[in-house]
């Protein structure tokens, strides 16, 4: 019965937001450590481009407009459903990501993007 006290605790302990790994950063609410790094690995395939190798938007205009810096408060406010659409469905200025990469790599991107630090800008 000893692991179902230490799962409890733990379950507790992300409720709370509170990081279960001492010294390890927290994670943003909807963020899951164990696929943002599966996410890194394909933004840094297919996002960097574009959203630059740091997230915040300094790579190729390839169809116009400046790339969203994925750190900032505008973007990390918007919703998993509506980021997970753009990844999807892409936009105007972003190529659509669904025949490159299934519904789980696109939520791992989300992952991925859900796990950067926040900036102000």
């Amino acid at each position: 019965m000893r692991g179902h006290s230490y799962i409890g605790a733990l379950a507790v302990l992300g409720l709370l937001g509170i990081s279960p790994v001492w010294g390890a950063p927290d994670q943003p609410a909807g963020a899951q450590p164990q696929f943002a790094a599966k996410g890194a690995r394909l933004f840094e395939r297919y996002c960097s481009g574009c959203h630059g190798p740091e997230a915040r938007g300094g790579g190729y205009r390839i169809l116009g407009g400046d790339p969203a810096n994925l750190r900032s408060r505008l973007t990390q406010e918007k919703a998993d459903e509506d980021l997970l659409q753009t990844i999807h469905e892409g936009k105007p200025s972003m190529p659509a990501w669904k025949s490159q990469l299934s519904k789980d790599e696109s939520r791992q991107v989300l992952d991925y993007i859900r796990s950067l630090v926040l900036e102000e800008k």
